[in-house]
């Protein structure tokens, strides 16, 4: 892995820039400052992506940049200072891969190098994991820094769906905290993805270790039970919220002027696609934290971790923990998740906690064979102790609605037909598999005839049927 010095912008063209803005009227809102922060944007734009060949921003400029996106209140710096934030990293990553070049004396195929940009400025403050100081917080407050418990407070209200968001003043705050934890995802993806890959191909741990998302989810901060919960709470919420016509951003019906009432109109059009997004990213972080809980569990199993990385119970027991005990969040969890991998892999692991285990199996048993594929999770429902078994368990209607959501994620898989994309959760093709859902959901209606076919399992039963006439 190698390390590089970002090059900041020059002393005069930071001076220059940064003299745009009052950094002394950040709690002040008035048209004047308004003005100020939109040129420095404009300037920061101008003088760092548009040339070819610009060196990044200095630390300064990206904290004043987050500063804005984190604490103003009005509606075109919020989505300015996000775009911007967003560009630069794209343009000036803090983490990639530089392409290795091949030396004339050696044939060998090298991998390209991970390179980690030393001093390049982050929204995060994770260096040290001691209890916050009135000296740490008020620094905090200056640079615009989220630690550990900062990022994990604002996963905690974005769950907190209010009952009145007609307001202006509501109804930005909630799309800036929306767009706020949208960009703290993407700085954890940047940082996380590269280093995942790199981790995978040299199984250095360190280099995964050293990551933002670990250092988050390794501090004494955060609670990491709670976190994975407050993550399951706002992508229902959030997901019900969407499209919940009663969650409508409105204009008020009198007193209201015309500005007020297009910044209303543009609140209305922004935050339902705002709500997506959000909902997005808290599905991406789940994500990556299932995947390096994976990656960790590789790096114990060759003994590349010590005692100092500590242990956890791995996202994914958490999740499927909460949704057997708390029935409520079940349909809203899955009809939220439209990650079809994530989705497809959740709901074969939750059927696996109802399908009954034989301990000792001969030639008359009738029970079913465990398999951890959507394959053999289906040839479960094709025997009737079985099916009987697990309905009692979770309900018929519950089955159906699992079944439909998981036949509807394997369709949306790439290359659904071949078994080394999907491995460990594929391993039937197509024909079988729509056979075996044709099958399972006969199973259901003759174990429980009073019981019938619900709507989103009928839907399920006539593509299984039009792919098979099509095969």
């Amino acid at each position: 892995m190698g390390t590089k010095r970002r090059r900041g912008g020059d002393g005069g063209m930071e001076e220059n820039t940064m003299a745009i803005l009052d950094t002394s009227c950040f709690s002040k809102s008035t048209q004047h400052v308004a003005d100020d922060r939109l040129a420095f944007l404009e300037a920061v734009r101008s003088g760092f992506l548009v040339p070819e060949n610009a060196a990044a921003p200095t630390n300064e400029m990206y904290k004043a940049i987050f500063q804005i996106l984190k604490d103003e209140n009005s509606l075109d710096l919020i989505m300015s200072s996000y775009q911007l934030l967003l560009e630069l990293d794209k343009r000036f990553p803090r983490v990639y891969f530089s392409v290795a070049e091949k030396s004339e004396s050696s044939s060998s195929l090298l991998h390209d190098e991970l390179v980690v940009v030393e001093e390049a400025w982050s929204p995060y403050s994770l260096g040290t994991d001691v209890s916050s100081s009135a000296k740490q917080q008020d620094h905090n407050k200056t640079s615009g820094s989220f630690d550990a418990t900062a990022f994990h407070l604002l996963i905690e209200d974005l769950a907190k769906v209010p009952d009145d968001v007609t307001t202006e003043e509501t109804g930005l705050k909630r799309l800036r905290n929306m767009l706020l934890f949208q960009y703290l995802v993407n700085v954890l993806e940047g940082d996380f993805i590269p280093r995942n890959k790199s981790f995978k191909e040299n199984s250095k741990w360190t280099t995964l270790r050293d990551s933002l998302l670990s250092m988050i989810l390794v501090s004494r901060k955060i609670n990491f039970k709670g976190l994975i919960k407050e993550c399951l709470s706002t992508l229902c919420e959030l997901s019900q919220f969407s499209i919940d016509s009663s969650h409508d951003v409105r204009p008020p019906e009198s007193g209201s002027t015309e500005v007020t009432e297009r910044c209303h109109a543009a609140l209305a059009i922004a935050l339902p696609e705002v709500v997506k997004r959000t909902c997005d990213s808290v599905q991406k972080l789940l994500s990556m934290i299932i995947e390096l809980d994976s990656s960790k569990m590789a790096a114990d199993m060759d003994g590349l971790t010590t005692r100092a990385d500590g242990t956890r119970t791995p996202a994914t027991e958490i999740i499927l923990e909460e949704l057997t005990y708390d029935k409520d969040i079940l349909f809203p969890f899955f009809q939220a998740l439209d990650k079809p991998k994530l989705k497809l892999d959740m709901i074969v692991q939750y059927f696996q906690k109802y399908i009954p285990k034989t301990s000792v199996r001969t030639r008359r048993s009738n029970g079913c064979e465990i398999d951890s594929t959507f394959g053999g999770m289906l040839k479960c429902f094709s025997d009737g102790n079985s099916t009987k078994s697990i309905i009692k368990k979770i309900t018929n209607e519950a089955a159906q609605l699992l079944l439909a959501h998981a036949f509807q994620a394997y369709i949306l898989l790439p290359s659904q037909q071949s078994t080394e994309s999907n491995k460990g959760i594929v391993d039937n093709s197509l024909p079988e598999i729509c056979n075996n859902m044709v099958s399972a959901f006969a199973c259901l209606k003759k174990t429980d005839s009073h019981t019938g076919i619900l709507p989103f399992g009928k839907e399920a039963l006539l593509t299984a049927a039009i792919m098979l006439s099509k095969s």
